[in-house]
């Protein structure tokens, strides 16, 4: 009798080298649902997601939560270029100058970069 079960489909590209990285360092854009996707092969997450780029359209408090009694990590200033991996409602979640800091910022803070603010 012959196994006529599917192929199994190889994907070498995703493939971990090892374990996974901790995210416990506050520059590593990760939470447990989503990761940037130069972490691809790093990382083990349900989603990755490429940057969005945007700008400060005004100082706003860089946050550890979406949501406004979060703890404080960082003053941003206007003009601040802030990589948005994911939105939720009036929250952007995201990464300071692409390889900052990782946090939250009110959307209505930001501008897509070349949108007039």
């Amino acid at each position: 009798m012959t196994d006529k079960s599917p192929a199994v489909p190889q994907f070498s590209s995703y493939a971990l080298a090892g374990p996974s990285r901790h995210a416990r360092d506050a520059c590593l854009p990760v939470r447990g649902d989503l990761a940037h996707i130069r972490l691809a092969g790093e990382v083990f997450v349900p989603h990755y997601a490429v940057p969005m780029r945007h700008v400060a359209t005004a100082a706003a408090s860089l946050l550890a939560a979406a949501r406004t009694d979060a703890a404080h990590l960082a003053e941003i200033e206007a003009g601040t270029v802030f990589d948005v991996l994911d939105i939720a409602g009036r929250w952007a979640w995201g990464v300071v100058g692409g390889d900052g800091i990782v946090g939250y910022l009110p959307l209505d803070a930001l501008a897509a970069e070349g949108d007039p603010a």
